[in-house]
């Protein structure tokens, strides 16, 4: 059985009807529509692959879908290669795409995030009708839908912005699709999403999310724990070469051992084919390749995000700086030439197997901190915004289909499950055992790798995190106290040391110096 055939033999029949609960209903509906002269379930707005690929995915689960493009000619190419013979109509205008939708229609934009996005709802505008819907399913930022999903209901337009990961192949065999927005868009396009979406254990990976920019929320966070994996892979790579002195083939077998256990994942699975992956030459591509990372912008935005809201997602936050890093290639060249390592190992010593057990368990120790930092910004973000995020539902969306998928993520999914209201993912007792079983491999790691000089930016930051957040008295009791000292910005007591001169609850000025006044600055969290 073919990829393709395997994943519709899989369809979960139950996640696939919409909102009047049966198939046969969703059938009636659309024979209905039909009396209008649109024939197209959904329409496609913008031709590049993953536009394609998501029209074929469509197609091949029974809907009829109408693909358009503003460079016309890529709709006549595409009618005429992949997508013959299969239920995808073409449109040469705009009105003319427009016509070949039912009622109410359907529209999903596959273009540019920001200025295009904004453009094509402006010309679509005039052409459409009250009721219908306009999907942006490209990587958009988050405040971007908030103000869509206004504009247009102002307009009595309903806008979805939904989160699209897993690549090419992911949006033509299964993505994961985390739509927000206007939800009462949801029984509209729920059948369309949940049967081209990838599925895990039989459910598929995509529910509604929450309110207005909710969905392309979610999907910055996925993007930025994305980032975070990768460093941490990356990192871990590192180690091996320059630590070991492994060669390309020998850290691609421990890959594969890694794959087959708690770090199974899609990330673990390309990184070992890369790493086998040779050039003409016989000698591993992976080598010659410039080391200066890119970036879209979804992990910067993760990290903002966070400092905006006062979060310590600090994983996320050094594997965008790692990039930023890696990106002053010719000022690191420079530095490789004037700044010296000077330590006392300088080669590792001790038993390599056990390390690259060590080394196994500080990763996935890491990437759990990864998770729990990511969890806590949604959680943090829904009561900010107002939104009900379904936390067990997102872990479950990333479970299959998307870039982040790992069999770990069905333990996070039982977690929320377990207890929706879980205030952290350390508290759960399967991540609480795991997060102590790893920790002692987790330590040696970090502080054998720093012996060498090699830069561990996310292993240290998770692990320095993790303390942080188990130590119940942080020092920055100093801190406020250098503070009011300075510059008047007072202190609160500790309830324990509350006395009539201080006060527990209220905000606390002191004259360390006896030169000083009593008048304090406004307290305010930035």
């Amino acid at each position: 059985m073919s990829g393709a055939v395997a994943r519709l033999a899989n369809i979960n029949v139950g996640g696939v009807v919409n909102a009047a609960g049966s198939l046969l209903n969703l059938q009636s509906q659309r024979n209905a529509n039909s009396d209008d002269g649109g024939s197209a379930d959904l329409g496609l707005i913008g031709l590049a692959v993953m536009g394609q690929n998501l029209i074929l995915n469509m197609a091949d689960h029974g809907f009829t879908v109408c693909a358009f493009n503003r460079t016309v000619s890529k709709v006549d190419r595409f009618l005429a290669n992949e997508a013959k013979g299969k239920s995808i109509v073409g449109a040469h205008s705009t009105e003319e795409f427009v016509k070949k939708l039912k009622s109410p229609r359907r529209i999903m934009l596959l273009v540019q995030a920001g200025k295009a996005v904004d453009d094509w709802i402006e010309t679509l505008l005039p052409l459409l009708e009250a009721g219908d819907i306009i999907i942006d399913g490209g990587n958009s930022h988050f405040p971007d839908s908030n103000r869509r999903t206004k504009y247009l209901a102002s307009k009595g337009l309903r806008f979805v912005g939904a989160g699209v990961s897993g690549g090419e192949e992911g949006a033509r065999y299964g993505p994961s699709i985390m739509p927000g927005g206007d939800e009462s868009a949801w029984p509209f396009i729920k059948d369309i999403f949940q049967s081209i979406a990838a599925k895990s254990g039989g459910e598929a990976c995509c529910e509604w999310v929450g309110d207005e920019g909710a969905g392309h929320y979610v999907k910055m966070v996925h993007n930025g724990i994305e980032y975070g994996d990768m460093q941490l892979i990356c990192e871990a790579y590192d180690i091996m070469k320059r630590g070991l002195g492994m060669s390309s083939k020998e850290i691609g077998d421990t890959f594969t051992k890694w794959n087959n256990g708690v770090l199974d994942s899609f990330l673990i699975e390309i990184t070992k084919d890369i790493m086998y992956f040779n050039d003409e030459d016989g000698k591993p591509l992976v080598e010659k390749i410039l080391d200066k990372a890119g970036q879209k912008g979804t992990g910067k935005w993760t990290a903002v995000n966070a400092l905006d809201l006062g979060m310590p997602v600090t994983l996320i936050a050094e594997s965008v700086l790692a990039r930023c890093l890696s990106g002053i290639k010719e000022e690191r060249v420079k530095a490789s030439t004037k700044l010296e390592f000077v330590g006392r190992a300088t080669t590792f010593e001790g038993n390599k197997e056990q390390f690259l057990e060590d080394l196994e368990q500080a990763l996935y120790a890491s990437k759990i901190i990864s998770y729990a930092q990511g969890f806590m910004l949604m959680q943090e973000a829904a009561k900010e915004y107002g939104w009900k995020l379904n936390k067990p539902s997102i872990a479950l969306m990333w479970r299959g289909g998307c870039i982040i998928r790992s069999v770990f993520l069905k333990d996070i999914t039982a977690a929320y499950r377990n207890n929706p209201d879980l205030e952290n993912l350390l508290f759960d007792d399967f991540f609480n055992k795991a997060i102590h079983k790893a920790q002692p491999g987790w330590r040696d790691v970090v502080s054998k790798a720093s012996l060498l000089g090699l830069p561990i930016p996310s292993f240290s930051t998770a692990l320095s995190w993790f303390d942080g957040y188990r130590t119940k008295d942080l020092p920055a009791n100093l801190l406020q106290a250098q503070r009011d000292y300075f510059g008047a910005h007072t202190f609160r007591i500790k309830p324990e040391a509350a006395t009539a001169k201080y006060p527990e609850g209220q905000d606390i000025h002191v004259n360390w110096t006896g030169r000083g006044g009593n008048v304090s600055a406004s307290t305010y969290q930035a």
